[in-house]
């Protein structure tokens, strides 16, 4: 068994959700806060049975889409090359997954 941990921004959340359902696969969704933007992410737990390890993987590679973004520009750049413009634009989103082997589950 494996217990996957997926870090994905919050406006893929609804698709990747409705996607491993369909799949009959179980989650469970707990809002995150990401560390340097400071945007609300979704860290997903889902736990799966070995063989379903490539299928999950897939199905987050599809639902998950990298996009850019526009951001305030630090503080403290001199360089004249940036002076008239306050906000830079960064790469973010797709998925953050983690996969550990599960030595023992149960229900109670």
């Amino acid at each position: 068994m494996k217990l996957v941990v997926a870090i994905i921004q919050d406006r893929d959340t609804d698709v990747v959700l409705d996607t491993l359902t369909a799949r009959k696969l179980r989650v469970t969704r707990v809002a995150t806060t990401g560390g340097f933007l400071e945007q609300r992410n979704t860290t997903l737990l889902i736990g799966i049975e070995d063989f379903q390890a490539p299928l999950v993987m897939d199905l987050l590679r599809k639902a998950c889409h990298r996009r850019s973004m526009f951001v305030p520009m630090a503080a403290g750049i001199t360089d004249t090359a940036y002076g008239l413009h306050s906000q830079i634009e960064v790469e973010v989103g797709g998925a953050t997954v983690f996969v550990f082997d599960v030595e023992h589950f149960e229900q109670v």
